[in-house]
């Protein structure tokens, strides 16, 4: 069997806002992440880390913020067609491992449903799909509250 690991990572600023989109879950903070697309930065470095780990390019290929299709585009809906994208050239995501990096908003009450949604969009079990938040001890523009930075693991199985 063939077995394969994708990086990602991802990072976007924060401007006033309501809420911001992490791994498809809309959170509720008094700022947005600022992104061509949802700004989901989740959703962004994983879709990297699979399509990486497959070697078939990357999200900004992909998707090109200069296409004007993807303004303010749903990236739950991008990483699916990713995984559908990786399945035709043999690959099969089967664990994702994602670690959020931002003093707020605070990840754990929601790491559940973001494990549910990725699992969804990998067709995979949510036992194969980890979240995890960490604060970066106010340390840089993450420790001073200016946004948030997302590094994603994926392993592939050939199909």
């Amino acid at each position: 069997m063939k077995t394969r690991v994708g990086i990602g990572y991802d990072s976007h600023r924060f401007a006033e806002g309501d809420a911001v989109i992490l791994a498809g879950v809309r959170v509720a903070a008094p700022f947005r992440l600022v992104g061509h697309s949802d700004g989901d930065a989740i959703a962004h470095a994983l879709t990297d880390a699979i399509l990486g780990g497959a070697g078939i390019g990357d999200i900004g290929e992909m998707f090109p913020d200069s296409d004007p299709a993807n303004k303010g585009r749903d990236s739950i809906e991008m990483l699916r067609l990713a995984v559908l994208r990786v399945r035709k050239a043999g690959w099969a995501a089967v664990q994702a491992d994602v670690s959020v990096i931002c003093e707020r908003p605070k990840i754990g009450p929601h790491r559940e449903e973001m494990r549910a949604t990725i699992a969804q969009a990998l067709g995979v079990d949510a036992s194969a799909v980890m979240v995890k938040g960490k604060t970066n001890e106010k340390l840089g523009w993450i420790g001073k509250e200016k946004g948030l930075a997302v590094i994603a693991v994926a392993t592939l199985e050939a199909l």
